[in-house]
């Protein structure tokens, strides 16, 4: 493709930071606005949002912008989930067959440290505390709002790309001259942090290579690791019921039901109070669009086309994921308008598919862990793997291990789980199996 006189970012996020260093690296002219402070100045704010799994589908996308080796210097390998269960005994369930299927804990502040650095090393030019007010697609131009000074000023933009998120405001800049078909559904639960703190030693509190989960049916609480041997543990509760945010809101309530169902982790985390009180409670919910483009003049990428739910842990890596295939429908498509097309149409399908299957992982993740029967269908899964390399794959591992279009992984998924669930009716345990013939029906029935 003729390199375009230049583009557009808004949004210098982990999105945003990333395309810009792959299109920067490539030669092509790239700006980026965000209406945020330098990160990298004024430091990174804390408390609104999930530690990251960086999955292959991240790493993959690293690797193509010769960064997988700095970011994996600040991870933290994941072996499986830690399943901390009622009366205090906890196990591990791997994702995997071993270390070589394993996810990794990346703080997303200083993973959007290194992004940036990278693009403007590879030349993208960086604007921080510009906020997008409008945006003139037919004359290709932006008016932008500098949030120190307060004063507005146009840009020209003749090829926009929206990075800037969930509450994108190019998206809403679109959504006034055309139907995106938007629709946002909200999940019906909210999310709060709190911190685990180094141990006195400097170590680790709790084993540091796992995701920990304390389930308890209709919510639960999780702990990634980070390098600085601090976990970042979140509660997910309702938004209503009980419990549920409406009814624990207060520092004492948030104590007494930590109290009752989280009594090993509550000794874990020292400041709860302070937690509690100085970080937000932030709801949940999957951003759905019909819609991705204007012709050529503006795209919509990550967040702001396609926002899911964290229980995949696989939103930074689509997002990452959509940013490698748009560089390369950049570099081989003849002009902008077919090069969005052809990137809306192969990945809208994909972003679908994880967001519902986020959706279905959150219930796995909060109900069914600590289910026997649930328990039981993924040993008969792991034995099917063992016994079919390549032909049955877990979805787990199709989505967190390799690069199989998640629809693909999705369908996949589905056809592998009724097998799974036919074979296990009327067990209760593996050794009441007959593997070996289970493997052949499997076989035969995925042909």
């Amino acid at each position: 493709m003729t390199t375009p006189n230049s583009l557009t970012i808004f949004g210098a996020g982990l999105a945003g930071a990333l395309l810009a260093t792959l299109l920067a690296r490539r030669g092509v002219p790239v700006t980026v606005y965000e209406r945020r402070p330098d990160p990298r100045i004024h430091g990174y704010e804390g408390g609104r949002s999930i530690n990251l799994a960086l999955a292959e589908r991240g790493m993959a996308a690293l690797r193509v912008a010769g960064l997988a080796r700095p970011v994996l210097d600040q991870a933290v390998m994941m072996r499986g989930r830690m399943v901390h269960h009622t009366d205090g005994h906890a196990e591990l369930l791997r994702y995997g067959r071993d270390d070589s299927e394993v996810i990794w804990s990346v703080h997303r502040g200083r993973l959007n440290l290194t992004l940036l650095d990278a693009a403007e090393a590879a030349g993208a030019k960086l604007h921080f505390d510009q906020r997008l007010v409008e945006a003139d697609f037919e004359a290709g131009l932006a008016r932008l709002r500098d949030e120190t000074s307060g004063r507005e000023h146009a840009i020209a933009a003749p090829a926009m790309i929206g990075a800037d998120g969930a509450g994108s405001a190019l998206r809403q800049a679109m959504a006034r001259v055309a139907d995106l078909g938007e629709r946002f559904e909200p999940l019906g639960h909210s999310y709060r942090e709190l911190e685990i703190p180094p141990a006195a030693d400097g170590g680790f509190r709790i084993e540091p290579n796992a995701l920990h989960i304390w389930p308890r049916g209709g919510y639960m609480g999780i702990a990634l690791p980070n390098a600085e041997r601090t976990f970042t543990v979140t509660l997910f509760l309702p938004n209503e019921g009980a419990p549920s945010f409406a009814t624990v809101r207060t520092v004492p309530e948030g104590r007494a039901l930590f109290e009752r169902d989280f009594a090993d982790l509550l000794p874990l985390v020292p400041e709860f109070d302070e937690d509690w009180a100085r970080n937000p409670v932030s709801p949940l919910g999957t951003l759905r669009l019909d819609r991705w483009r204007l012709g050529g003049r503006a795209l919509l990428i990550g967040d702001a086309a396609h926002a899911i739910v964290p229980f995949h842990g696989q939103g930074m890596n689509c997002a990452f994921e959509d940013c490698v295939a748009l560089d390369a429908l950049l570099a081989e498509a003849p002009d902008l308008e077919t090069a969005f097309a052809r990137f809306e149409a192969s990945r809208k399908p994909n972003a679908d598919a994880i967001a519902d299957m986020a959706i279905e992982n959150y219930v796995e993740m909060r109900d069914l862990v600590d289910d026997p029967d649930f328990l039981l269908k993924k040993q008969i899964e792991r034995a099917l793997a063992e016994r079919l390399p390549g032909r049955f794959v877990p979805r787990y591992s199709l989505v967190s291990f390799t690069t199989t279009p998640y629809a693909e992984a999705k369908a996949r998924g589905a056809r592998q789980w009724a097998i799974v669930e036919e074979l296990a009716r009327g067990k209760t345990r593996l050794d009441q199996l007959d593997l070996e013939r289970a493997a052949a029906l499997a076989a035969a029935r995925l042909g």
